[in-house]
């Protein structure tokens, strides 16, 4: 058997509880950003046709308007102001709110709508007396503090009617647990939870009946709450107790002074808004009311009928997620539908990517009825109120459900093509929305007798919509998170392979260029044993690039390199080939002793033979390069060798100097990408080594600090730059 408390709490779940119309959680949001301007508001009001028309109408008002012309927005939204304009906004989002509960119509709420306004007024005036910034979310706090009093009439009609016509304080919460086993302070938190609002705002509701002495410390806007519900409940007749406004920090004369100027403001507030409070009716003390339900209640099974229908929705959308692909999952919503609300077939339509169009998917069975079948989404114009051309476009893009039929007017082509493709009387759309939008639509057929039937499975076909929608969303959004990464990794290859190519086009270059000094120096039949060498070494070279790139160990070094003989080897290497122009000079300038370095041969040959190239890239009409051993220097403890590279070109313009070692398109003729530089900076980084480049307009002069003797921990490159 079900406890008292936990019915009560189940009925809440499955009651038909307005939502919070968005123009109210989006000025909430402005006013908590502190970006609530003019120009902020003029645009939300703007988007609601309703709240634009009633901002209209309280401007052209004659409490504002003078003039025979009637003003515009713009113009209503300047003679009212930001404040009076918030307190419109929040005032009838509120009473629409309000308005959609159940049972609202047949309700005398004159007396409940005064007690809000009040205490909302008061709220609010509260708040600008402490200086609480948060003057809008006071008066909303204030106008929601017994929301919680509607959901209860609204989940338990029979079982309240009563008790909301009781006053409220303290005693009517009380009589709220022992007859239903919830307080109409916990029903009103759990709802605007429900609705995103701020967690403070839920607890003023929750805590507005609390002792005020708990409240001490508790946050300024639950103690304006509690504060403006005193206010409201007390007697003018009796004497003000001392110390009443303490939990605010208030004297009694201010107190006094916020209530006699609320009664003005709650009238001015009830006229804007068409609410007549006048002559509201007494409310009755509280009886002690719990009278058992009727038997064989029709109430009673449908609200068994929504608790099931809950968890079957629950159980729904893991299933839709244990799917591996998007065909399986396409196929188990299908299913689902066909079996939970006895369909006669389905079909499935996804909006595409420009969303002007839905397209339907081939599934199953489907494969060759819905091949390219089309709806066309456009020219619907659903702001202005509008119908679409299609009735299934409409379900998409009004977000509801849609039943076709029988009146066979009702069919268009479309429609009319897919009756028959189901073989069915009526069409029932049902679209699938996600809290942000609605990414298609489900289209079942059935009787015509079924429609009425399935008309009060709504919430429930919503539902089964809501979580198919959910689950492809985030099908959806795993595809495109693997599509990163494989993109990723493809422009990680990508990068790599075009540094293989840039670095094997150098030894490459060097062997084009010895073959042909070694036609040369066969046909006059001189000895070509040098040659021969080269050539092994830079076909070497070309092995040792393309291991390291397929992650081969590097081979151990067996011994430490001489950076003198590999810069005269260099030198001479340029200067044989054809590959140095002829207006361009090189030229070495070794130290009298060998220079012992920890990087290996190969390395710092690479190294050399970019920045060598780049040097004579800088030298078109021609000039002078140098490779210069200064000697020994040390840098933070560190021994190096310095080894200076310069040219006598134009220098590096600034663009190049600001990414002087990032791979970059370069904007250098032919297939050159910009990686030499690039390429440098990681060679001589994994040497422990430094490089840093000066340039000005008489040339440019790149420095390598060459680690001495065994290697050792990592030394990081610098870049220094010196116009």
């Amino acid at each position: 058997m079900t406890p008292p408390d936990q019915d009560i709490r189940n009925r809440l779940l499955v009651a038909r509880l307005p939502a919070m119309p968005q123009i109210l959680l989006k000025l909430m949001e402005l006013c908590q950003s502190d970006e609530a301007g003019m120009t902020e508001l003029a645009k939300l009001i703007a988007n609601d046709a309703g709240m634009t028309a009633k901002v209209l109408g309280v401007a052209n008002s004659a409490a504002y308007h003078r003039g025979a012309r009637k003003a515009g927005l713009v113009q209503a939204l300047t003679t009212l102001g930001a404040d009076m304009i918030k307190t419109l906004v929040i005032s009838e989002s509120v009473f629409q709110t309000f308005s959609g509960f159940p049972h609202a119509d047949s309700t005398d709420l004159r007396s409940f709508w005064k007690h809000s306004l009040t205490t909302a007024v008061l709220a609010r005036d509260l708040a600008k007396k402490m200086n609480y910034g948060g003057t809008e979310e006071a008066y909303l706090a204030g106008l929601l503090h017994d929301v919680g009093r509607l959901a209860l009439l609204a989940a338990a009609p029979y079982e309240y009617k009563l008790n909301f016509r009781a006053t409220d304080d303290e005693r009517l919460c009380e009589v709220e647990q022992l007859t239903m086993h919830i307080s109409h302070t916990e029903a009103g938190a759990w709802l605007v939870e429900r609705w995103n609002l701020d967690s403070f705002m839920a607890d003023s509701i929750l805590y507005h009946h609390e002792a005020a002495a708990r409240l001490t410390t508790a946050h300024p806007l639950i103690r304006i709450i509690h504060m403006a519900e005193s206010l409201e409940l007390y007697d003018t007749k009796a004497p003000m107790s001392a110390d009443m406004g303490a939990l605010c920090g208030l004297s009694n004369d201010d107190l006094l002074v916020i209530l006699n100027g609320a009664s003005a403001q709650v009238k001015k507030a009830a006229d804007y808004l068409g609410i007549d409070v006048s002559g509201e009716s007494e409310a009755t003390e509280p009886a002690l009311y719990n009278p058992p339900a009727p038997a064989n209640d029709p109430s009673q099974q449908r609200l068994t009928d929504q608790v099931r229908n809950m968890a079957l929705s629950a159980e729904l959308g893991q299933s839709f997620a244990r799917q591996k692909s998007d065909t399986q999952l396409l196929e188990v919503i299908r299913q689902n539908a066909r079996l939970m609300f006895n369909l006669d077939d389905t079909l499935l339509f996804l909006v595409n990517g420009s969303g002007q169009a839905l397209v339907g998917l081939s599934v199953g069975e489907q494969r060759q009825r819905l091949a390219d079948f089309t709806i066309s989404l456009a020219g619907v114009a659903h702001a202005t109120g509008g119908q679409a051309d299609s009735g299934i476009a409409q379900a998409v893009l009004m977000r509801c459900l849609h039943f076709l039929g029988p009146d066979k007017q009702q069919f268009g082509i479309a429609e009319d093509q897919l009756r028959r493709a189901l073989n069915a009387e009526c069409l029932v759309c049902v679209p699938l929305t996600t809290a942000t939008q609605c990414l298609g639509v489900l289209v079942g057929g059935i009787a015509a007798w079924r429609v009425a039937d399935l008309q009060q499975n709504e919430r429930f076909l919503m539902s089964f919509g809501s979580q198919a929608a959910k689950a492809l969303d985030a099908a959806a959004n795993e595809r495109g998170e693997i599509d990163r990464r494989i993109a990723s990794v493809r422009n990680a290859h990508l990068q790599d392979a075009r540094r293989v190519v840039h670095e094997v086009n150098n030894p490459l270059t060097i062997i084009k260029n010895y073959l042909g000094v070694l036609d040369e120096k066969i046909a006059r039949q001189e000895p070509v044993s040098g040659e021969l060498s080269i050539l092994n070494e830079e076909i070497d070279r070309v092995s040792h690039i393309m291991n390291e790139f397929a992650g081969a160990p590097p081979r151990p070094q067996l011994r430490l390199t001489d950076a003198n003989q590999v810069v005269q080897d260099l030198v001479k290497l340029f200067r044989e080939s054809r590959f140095l122009p002829p207006s361009v000079q090189i030229t070495a300038k070794p130290t009298s002793q060998p220079v012992e370095t920890a990087a290996s041969a190969d390395v710092l040959k690479q190294i050399l033979v970019n920045l060598i190239k780049n040097a004579i890239e800088a030298l078109p009409k021609g000039g002078q390069i140098e490779l210069v051993n200064t000697g020994s220097q040390t840098r933070q403890g560190q021994a190096y060798h310095e080894l200076l590279v310069k040219d006598t070109g134009g220098g590096l313009p600034p663009e190049v100097l600001a990414n002087l070692f990032s791979p970059v398109r370069s904007t250098k003729a032919g297939n050159n990408r910009g990686l030499g530089l690039s390429i440098v900076h990681g060679l001589v980084k994994k040497i422990n080594g430094v490089i840093t480049c000066q340039t000005s307009a008489g040339g440019t002069t790149f420095t390598l600090l060459l680690p001495l003797g065994k290697v050792g921990s990592p030394t990081q490159t610098r870049v220094s730059q010196r116009a």
